[in-house]
């Protein structure tokens, strides 16, 4: 589904070059929950852009679901972001002044979706996160909690083949991280693939396997051997 080929993303800043990505080699096939970790300036937020088609490589190459990715133009990138990945951001990026399925929505405007089935589509999105009640409030009317859930909702809409988790739990207190990462489990064992973004190794351990980052090099990636926290 995924393939890292010698990635390398060089930023130069003055005179110097920073390697956010130094020839990182990942492969993530489909299905399979895998969790991108390390601190600060490891270089994971990169590899999320470049995983997401929201950045592209200096270098190296990006296969996507069989297609190389990592030469596209901008438009191109991003018909691959509306028709094949999902994102859920620690932020929830929603619109203040759209309702919760004029959020949900969005994506399948920009698709070109129909207005009758751009509803079905979303409500069903927001039964599958329990907001279906909540589908004319605003953002502002809902707890953190439940704007991460219209996030995910928003993401599931347009069935996509990846679903990428930006710290999804960085902005919820610790029973409700806990049950959006219960929920992302859950998507996960109904056979979406899911690549979570974090800085926290508790956090981390919530998916079958680890890939930790640190200078812009993978200096670990292995399976979660404990469960238990499932």
């Amino acid at each position: 589904m995924i393939k890292l080929k010698d990635i390398y993303k060089i930023y130069q800043t003055g005179e110097d070059f920073v390697h956010a990505l130094d020839g990182i080699d990942l492969h993530i096939d489909e299905g399979e929950f895998v969790s991108v970790i390390g601190a600060s300036g490891s270089g994971k937020s990169t590899c999320m852009n470049i995983i997401g088609c929201l950045d592209v490589p200096t270098s190296g190459s990006y296969f996507l679901n069989g297609s190389d990715v990592s030469t596209l133009s901008d438009d191109e990138l991003a018909m691959i972001r509306n028709r094949t990945l999902g994102f859920i951001f620690q932020q929830y990026n929603l619109i203040s002044k759209l309702t919760v399925l004029e959020n949900v929505e969005l994506p399948l405007i920009y698709r070109g979706v129909q207005p009758k089935e751009r509803v079905r589509m979303s409500m069903e999105a927001l039964e599958r996160v329990g907001l279906e009640g909540r589908s004319n409030n605003m953002p502002s009317q809902l707890s953190g909690g439940q704007q991460q859930r219209v996030s995910i909702a928003r993401a599931l809409a347009g069935k996509p083949k990846v679903i990428l988790a930006d710290e999804p739990t960085g902005a919820l207190d610790s029973k409700t991280g806990m049950e959006v990462l219960a929920l992302i489990k859950e998507l996960h064992k109904e056979g979406n693939t899911i690549v979570l973004i974090t800085h926290d190794n508790s956090i981390a351990l919530h998916a079958q396997r680890i890939v930790r980052l640190s200078d812009g090099k993978i200096i670990e990636d292995k399976p979660v051997i404990d469960r238990q926290v499932q």
